[in-house]
């Protein structure tokens, strides 16, 4: 009897090691407006996953401008505002764009560029973004834990010509993968 519940208990657990990585919990980012001296208004959710692609983000955003915004992860879990020479730039302290092997340029999510680099969101007429974009280069979630995801004011051409970075421009929403 004993040996039949010790078997019992290891098939218990041996079944659990095996499913525990499919039941992983999605990592929820908030996502917040950025203002010239602080965050603002909460702009919905970005929900990431690991998945056989790569890392999915999955948007329920709103209060953005309709079209397309460049979408990155930045070096820093941070999302205020940084002060140079008297001006103040929203969600500076996020850094840059989160560059772990130091390739200095910008190449899109699949290209051989930063890992900062993700898809391109594309928001709709009314403000909201709906979506789900998978990002293969990033390896895995942990990847990114620690970071800031930044949302620009305008799009992305995932080169660094004619403007630096895809030509995003500004950063208008940010939150921290935690």
């Amino acid at each position: 009897m004993r040996q039949q519940v010790g078997l019992t208990l290891c098939a218990t657990l041996l079944t659990a090691a095996i499913t525990l990585p499919a039941m992983a919990v999605d990592t929820v980012v908030t996502m917040k407006k950025l203002m010239q001296d602080s965050t603002g208004e909460t702009l919905g959710t970005i929900t990431l996953a690991n998945a056989p692609g790569g890392v999915t983000f999955k948007f329920d955003l709103h209060g953005l401008t309709p079209g397309p915004h460049g979408f990155h992860a930045h070096e820093n879990g941070a999302c205020g505002p940084t002060l140079s020479n008297g001006v103040s730039t929203p969600g500076g302290a996020a850094g840059g764009h989160f560059d772990p092997d130091r390739t200095g340029k910008h190449a899109g999510p699949v290209g051989s560029g930063h890992k900062g680099d993700l898809p391109v969101l594309e928001v709709a007429a009314d403000g909201t973004a709906r979506q789900t974009l998978t990002a293969p280069h990033v390896g895995n979630v942990d990847t990114l834990k620690g970071h800031a995801l930044v949302v620009h004011v305008g799009g992305d051409n995932y080169s660094d010509s004619p403007a630096p970075l895809g030509g995003g421009g500004g950063r208008f929403a940010c939150g921290v993968v935690q």
